[in-house]
């Protein structure tokens, strides 16, 4: 695999996941350099009614800090933040993160099209937006969204997806740039840089 400038050069990457996304989360984040300056956002569809346990599972893995999304937070450079469970995760001006008790989309709430529209909205060309396994249509219009808007696109290769119903619908959808297993995901997350704000040491 060849990884471009354009494909790398981004202040933010979205990723949305449902059923096998723990597992495939595992073999990515912990690829992000501890000196990527972007930020991270993650919708990964749980059980509305648990409470989140995506912090402790993956700060002790990742080089990046790992924190749930608040509402009305500043967007931190170099930080991986989750969706809460039951909340819709948005980005806005600032860039600033919002939470939402808005209805379902595609009958999950965080959606993924929503994060990834709301991310396009705010960081345009450069947005990375990565879709991997799942068992819902949920992120098909919001990488289109990314695509739109100028930023990569990326959809794990279906013969490698627990559930490939995500990433068959997404590329039924969209042309992405790339279609990678995990491995060849990964080297991308590692080659990743973003010309925004460095985050504070």
């Amino acid at each position: 695999m060849t990884v471009t400038a354009a494909s790398t050069n981004v202040d933010a990457i979205v990723i949305g996941t449902s059923a096998g996304g723990v597992e495939a989360l595992s073999v990515l984040l912990p690829e992000l350099s501890p000196h990527y300056q972007g930020a991270v956002l993650i919708v990964l569809h749980l059980p509305r009614e648990r409470r989140s346990l995506l912090v402790e599972i993956f700060g002790p893995k990742c080089a990046l800090p790992v924190r749930e999304a608040e509402d009305k937070e500043p967007v931190a450079p170099g930080t991986i933040y989750f969706a809460p469970s039951d909340y819709h995760l948005l980005v806005d001006q600032g860039p600033e993160l919002a939470l939402s008790v808005d209805d379902p989309v595609n009958f999950s709430r965080p959606s993924i099209d929503v994060l990834f529209e709301s991310a396009a909205e705010v960081y345009g060309s450069r947005l990375l937006g990565v879709i991997l396994t799942g068992a819902s249509e949920d992120g098909t219009a919001g990488l289109a969204a990314v695509s739109r808007a100028g930023g990569t696109t990326c959809v794990q290769d279906p013969a490698t997806a627990y559930a490939s119903l995500m990433v068959d619908s997404a590329l039924r959808r969209v042309q992405p740039h790339h279609v990678l297993d995990l491995a060849n995901l990964a080297a991308l997350l590692r080659a990743v840089t973003a010309t925004g704000p460095r985050r504070k040491e």
